[in-house]
């Protein structure tokens, strides 16, 4: 009885559930979960999986954490959500004290919001604010290609145009500046011409720029790039020099997944406006963050408008905030940073072997990020189906199949992850 109810449910999915990046003439196949623990989704039908993508980066602490549970289980029954326009509860105080200790230290304001793109929509919105307050109209943007930013109009107009997902938008959107993105990686020789496009589209461009937006040191969706820290080093005196604002998009690299707490300091520099979600609830639920200087608050609120014109109705949601609290506890006690070291080293142990298989173009990594870039893209349908056939979960896109587990994987865990990217991949 239970398979004939599973089948009824995987039916009604494929022609009513429309799932991300999935058609409704041809939907991609779905793998029921029943549920998760640790490292592991454990399917329907019985078969136990390794979870390679922390859920889309979010996951770090592994799934069903006694403390996030517990924390969640506490909050509850106190209240699951109030508003946050002229009220303020201590779930959302807390963790705007631990967000203000953790992040560089000219971050003093935070600007709590739903999910990561509407962190980055607050983040554009604070910058042309910014300048209205000045007595000045800048409406462009300045990043580099192959990037990301959310599936938002805003978030997806600093995305880049033409090699993204969010091409078929492009005349609609409004359009910014975008430089070549570095081409030196994370472990090469820097070489200072890397920097010179940006420069020169910042300098004949500099009246018009509100900000420059860039993930700091890996660029996500956008190609799981992995660039020198000194592009970003250089990107922070450029926009010194010009008096542009710096927004860092944190939001996949927050939070010890490059094998620092945030990205930003692999390069040594703080940014203007820092933008983070995903794992800032260790992947529970849906939670963001805007954080700013007090020069940059103070000044929006001089303004015209008198204050930041933003409010979303989930805004500081306390049982979001309670577990997230308790995420980053965990963070600071420290166990993050072995963790990530070890799977580091790890892929850098494994991932070579996969470098040498004909239809591997690059592989890359850095932290708890593992890339794996093919010549020609997957056949999404079979490859999914061999990953979950040899017990992982690994969900590629174009012709990049990538790792970022959740940082208290085992060795023989992440192994198994490795093995099945060369075993499938042959």
């Amino acid at each position: 009885m239970q398979k004939l109810i599973n089948a009824i449910d995987l039916e009604f999915d494929q022609q009513h559930v429309w799932h991300p990046y999935t058609s409704t003439l041809n939907p991609l196949p779905c793998y029921p979960v029943e549920s998760a623990d640790g490292v592991y989704l454990q399917l329907e039908d019985g078969r136990k999986i390794i979870d390679g993508m922390s859920s889309w980066w979010s996951t770090i602490h592994g799934y069903n954490h006694p403390a996030l549970n517990q924390a969640a289980k506490a909050q509850i029954d106190k209240m699951s959500h109030v508003m946050f326009g002229g009220i303020t509860h201590q779930p959302a105080v807390d963790l705007c004290k631990k967000l203000v200790d953790m992040t560089p230290a000219p971050l003093q304001h935070v600007f709590l919001a739903d999910s990561g793109s509407v962190a980055v929509e607050v983040s554009l919105k604070m910058a042309l604010q910014y300048w209205h307050a000045k007595g000045e109209r800048r409406p462009k943007f300045l990043t580099i290609k192959h990037g990301y930013h959310g599936d938002t109009f805003a978030a997806m107009s600093v995305t880049d145009p033409n090699n993204s997902m969010h091409s078929l938008y492009k005349g609609f959107l409004p359009e910014h500046i975008f430089a070549l993105s570095p081409e030196c990686r994370f472990d090469e020789e820097w070489r200072e011409d890397d920097i010179s496009d940006f420069k020169q589209k910042l300098e004949s461009n500099q009246n018009d720029i509100a900000a420059v937006i860039i993930e700091p040191i890996v660029q996500g969706a956008g190609g799981m790039r992995i660039y020198h820290p000194i592009f970003l080093k250089r990107v922070r005196e450029l926009c010194d020099q010009a008096g542009i604002l710096l927004i860092a998009d944190e939001i996949a690299t927050g939070f010890g997944r490059t094998g620092k707490l945030f990205a930003c300091e692999h390069a040594g520099i703080s940014p203007d406006i820092m933008c983070v979600g995903k794992a800032l609830t260790g992947g529970y639920m849906t939670l963001s963050a805007t954080l700013t200087t007090k020069h940059v608050a103070d000044t929006v609120c001089g303004g015209e408008a008198g204050c930041f014109m933003h409010g979303p109705t989930f805004m500081g949601n306390p049982l979001a905030c309670a577990v997230a609290n308790a995420s980053l506890e965990l963070l600071q006690q420290g166990l993050w940073q072995q963790q990530v070291a070890n799977i580091e080293k790890q892929l850098a142990q494994e991932l070579p072997e996969i470098g040498k298989l004909e239809k591997v173009k690059d592989v890359r990594w850095l932290g708890a990020i593992g890339v794996v870039e093919l010549y020609e893209p997957v056949d999404m349908v079979q490859i999914q189906k061999d990953f979950v056939d040899n017990g992982v979960w690994i969900r590629p896109f174009g012709t990049l199949v990538y790792i970022m587990p959740p940082f208290i994987i085992k060795p023989q865990e992440l192994s198994r992850l490795t093995s099945a990217m060369l075993l499938t991949l042959q």
